[in-house]
């Protein structure tokens, strides 16, 4: 449950929902498993898992959701195998020559006979809302997949008043500036992983893992006018991770000062843990969003 990626996004009206009203408006998008020739199926589902019925945690104002989406998959070389048996066997009995149209009609048909015979396969993305800090945060690699959660919250609440997070200073200059001056905030911790861009060159990558990044070769290369588009840092000895040029926080890990929480609580179960687990996260996350957001400037209101 331990976010792995931040995605964070900024309400720009106030959270009002009570925790019964978030309960009862999920029901309406609640995961159901694909029918016989469904290609995939999204949905709501229990964060502490199936054999429990509440589609929302909460904890301290905070509110975890989950949602599960579930893919049918039939490999294409299948289909491609299938679909010219099917085609050759319509065009010599029919004696010509099938059009595209009809060729991708074919295709549909076939791929309504075979989806109930597929495998599929799905996976959970986590999100929660910090109604009092006004944030809503999803455990999303890609804008696209944290997008899809929100679309869905969007459908169920009715209206979902966020924009992306976004700062006055942009995350490659101050970034960049960090690694020319070999400098940062004191609670700033650079690691040893970057990327730079060339603002030339047709935007040439050089990607660096395992290195020192104050090194005169990383000087040379932000003397040649190239930014810093990707940094690994940590922060206050209590998180490390990536962060981008768009400010999505990636590959975060939550660093031993926060994990040795957990060994002063008494855990008796699989709720008391996931609540113990997601309490700590939320609380840490709701001191580190605003000090991220300091750090890059201050919140652009444009």
């Amino acid at each position: 449950m331990w976010f792995k990626n931040l995605a964070i996004y900024r309400f720009t009206e106030p959270f009002t929902l009570t925790a019964e009203e978030i309960d009862e408006k999920l029901q309406s998008k609640r995961f159901r498993p694909c029918a016989n020739h469904d290609e995939s199926s999204f949905g709501w589902t229990p964060p502490l898992g199936n054999q429990f019925e509440a589609l929302a945690h909460h904890a301290n104002g905070f509110h975890m959701i989950c949602a599960k989406k579930e893919e049918k998959v039939i490999p294409s070389a299948v289909i491609n195998e299938m679909l010219q048996e099917r085609i050759q066997e319509i065009e010599e009995k029919e004696a010509r020559k099938l059009p595209r149209s009809e060729r991708s009609r074919v295709k549909d048909e076939l791929i309504f006979e075979l989806l109930p015979k597929a495998f599929s396969f799905s996976r959970k993305t986590y999100a929660y809302i910090d109604a009092q800090g006004g944030w809503a945060v999803v455990d999303a690699a890609t804008p696209k997949k944290a997008e899809d959660i929100l679309s869905m919250l969007r459908q169920s609440f009715g209206s979902l008043p966020v924009a992306p997070l976004n700062t006055v200073n942009k995350p490659v200059s101050v970034m960049t500036d960090w690694l020319t001056s070999q400098s940062a905030p004191a609670d700033i911790q650079i690691e040893d992983e970057c990327e730079l861009r060339s603002q030339q060159d047709e935007g040439a990558v050089i990607r660096c893992k395992g290195h020192d990044l104050f090194l005169p070769e990383i000087k040379n290369h932000l003397d040649q006018e190239k930014q810093v588009i990707k940094l690994a840092i940590s922060w206050a000895d209590r998180l490390s991770f990536i962060i981008d040029e768009n400010l999505s926080v990636k590959r975060v890990k939550f660093l031993d000062l926060i994990q040795d929480q957990l060994d002063n609580i008494d855990i008796e179960d699989e709720v008391q843990s996931f609540d113990a687990d997601f309490s700590i996260m939320s609380m840490e996350l709701a001191k580190f969003i605003p000090r991220l957001v300091e750090i890059f400037g201050g919140e652009n209101s444009h």
